[in-house]
């Protein structure tokens, strides 16, 4: 717990947000946007590296990781799309290098389209953002989470490891997992893990995704070849919807890139966004 911390508040309308920065202040900014059932814990490795040459902001989405998890939270891609947007005034910065992972993608989207938020470039890792999204055992727990959400504390935990562990291909290590894993044990953590699934509708992504198009800001598309939550062909099919995209697949990696390929997705980044 103690290698990544996030020090800072943000009061958001869907609750308290826990939000940090690397690097010296000053520098051109990259904003890392985690994914679901994750935090920005997974961010850690790829921003220390970013944080020798750039300012690197982090955060945890409310009702993810060490931001606030209440009962009744919105938290929906539609709600954490205004969050962004919020904290990108809040930090001051008018057109960050933004860099999103899975869910975050969607989030980083929907800002930006529908909230005005600026980017300098935009990089979409492995992202929701193509319908249909969710595997089999999210729309299950999606049509009964409140089903879900009274499992007895051990097999939830159960759930949750294999949940997660499927999101790798070489496999996490085990202390990894636990921490990707702790967020969402116990009260309240148990209930926002279901809450999170229940509250993922298509709906937002296809509010959007016929105006992908628009997108004018470099983007660069990475994604693991090994993927099995959402298929590379998707990567593909967003790379020809957005003008001038560049797709670049990682051997090796599952959907979990940043865990799996640190050092390559990392040279990737760095290479665009240079």
């Amino acid at each position: 717990m103690a290698e990544w911390q996030l020090t800072r508040t943000y009061r958001s309308a869907s609750g308290e947000v826990r939000w940090d920065s690397l690097g010296e202040p000053g520098r051109a900014a990259v904003v890392l946007n985690h994914g679901t059932p994750f935090s920005s814990y997974v961010w850690r490795a790829v921003a220390r590296s970013l944080a020798r040459r750039y300012e690197v902001f982090v955060w945890d989405m409310p009702g993810y990781g060490t931001s606030r998890m209440s009962a009744g939270q919105d938290v929906s891609l539609a709600a954490q799309g205004k969050v962004f947007t919020e904290l990108l005034e809040h930090w001051g910065l008018a057109e960050p290098r933004v860099v999103a992972h899975d869910f975050g993608g969607a989030v980083s989207l929907r800002a930006h389209l529908l909230h005005g938020a600026r980017y300098r470039s935009l990089t979409l890792i492995d992202p929701v953002a193509l319908a249909p999204w969710g595997s089999p055992f999210f729309r299950l727990v999606g049509k009964s989470s409140d089903v879900f959400e009274q499992l007895p504390p051990a097999l939830h935990r159960a759930l949750v490891r294999e949940y997660v562990t499927s999101a790798s291909n070489p496999g996490l290590h085990p202390a990894v997992l636990d921490r990707l894993v702790q967020p969402w044990l116990g009260d309240p953590g148990q209930a926002a893990f279901y809450r999170q699934i229940a509250q993922a509708d298509q709906r937002h992504t296809d509010e959007v995704e016929d105006r992908y198009g628009e997108i004018a800001v470099p983007t660069l598309i990475c994604w693991g070849e090994d993927d099995t939550w959402i298929p590379v062909a998707k990567g593909h099919e967003l790379a020809a919807r957005i003008p001038h995209a560049r797709l670049e697949l990682i051997p090796g990696a599952g959907h979990l890139v940043q865990e799996d390929t640190p050092a390559e997705l990392t040279a990737a980044l760095l290479d665009f966004l240079d």
